[in-house]
């Protein structure tokens, strides 16, 4: 079991209470926003937290079902995501925002799938990273990669293919890359696999039978003329594969993980989400850099 915040080992809940109750003396913000956000915003004593805190964190309808909540909940809940709600019906400072930002995203996902590849044995793990690698970077015959339709999507709103492949994140995105290298590299396949594909939840259709506030977008952009070909071709891409994949992924990771392996799973991907989370802003802000740019 581990913190979500700092993933610090903690041998039970009793002692997660007791390490949340001494972060929270210090006034670290980590922890103070998780208890706030996930918990509780009054102070409370010790073996309440920790009954909270196991409440909170308790499969009782498996580990997928636990992840997809929590991650609905988070994105898509009664405070939906900023992002989410401006890409509704995206204007062009975000969709330039989102090609240049996401270039960056999709370059360590690759590099963090090979990572997973690394440090699994498992058939299955590995076929399945396989064709995430091929399906995001480098495409098929049939079909080009979704990196390709991406940098296709920039174009098409005046972004020019060198300087999308030529800039530099900005830093929540560097900071959240640097994190999804650390835990693909260091952690378990479980845990980095728990990282990564939970978030390709962002772009499930499903999400409103999960309880979800909105989708991803207004399905109504598909079918007028307020958003380009282009973003159409690349929001599609993501909004038809991205179901069997992370929801793929969540059914893997828990096959080959015991209940002590899932609960440090749901802490790094509370951890992820945090960084994706902030990442998603900068996609806001580097619209509005590119915005003022013109």
């Amino acid at each position: 079991m581990k913190c979500p915040v700092c993933l610090e080992k903690v041998q039970s809940y009793h002692s997660m209470a007791s390490h949340f109750l001494s972060e929270d003396e210090k006034s670290d913000p980590g922890h103070v926003m998780f208890l706030n956000r996930y918990i509780s915003r009054n102070r409370i004593e010790q073996e309440q937290l920790s009954d909270n805190l196991e409440r909170f964190f308790h499969m009782d309808n498996g580990f997928r079902n636990w992840i997809i909540r929590t991650f609905v909940n988070r994105f898509f809940g009664d405070s939906p995501h900023p992002f989410i709600l401006e890409n509704q019906h995206p204007k062009p400072y975000i969709i330039r925002g989102y090609a240049m930002e996401h270039h960056h995203f999709l370059w360590q996902w690759v590099r963090s799938c090979s990572y997973i590849i690394g440090n699994s044995d498992n058939d299955d793990v590995v076929q399945y990273e396989i064709e995430n690698i091929t399906s995001e970077w480098y495409g098929t015959n049939d079909s080009p990669s979704h990196h390709e339709l991406l940098l296709r999507m920039g174009e098409a709103y005046g972004l020019n293919r060198k300087d999308i492949l030529n800039s530099i994140p900005l830093p929540a995105t560097e900071s959240a890359k640097e994190f999804w290298s650390y835990a693909c590299k260091n952690l378990s396949w479980q845990e980095g696999m728990s990282a990564m594909h939970s978030l390709e939840l962002i772009a499930n259709r499903k999400v409103l039978e999960y309880g979800g506030k909105f989708g991803y977008f207004d399905p109504s952009v598909m079918k007028s003329s307020e958003i380009r070909e282009e973003a159409k071709e690349f929001l599609k891409e993501g909004y038809l594969a991205d179901v069997s994949h992370s929801e793929r992924a969540l059914i893997i990771i828990e096959r080959h993980s015991d209940l002590e392996m899932l609960q440090n799973c749901q802490a790094v991907f509370m951890k992820s989400i945090e960084y994706f989370y902030d990442y998603l802003l900068a996609r806001i802000e580097r619209g509005y850099i590119l915005e003022n740019k013109q």
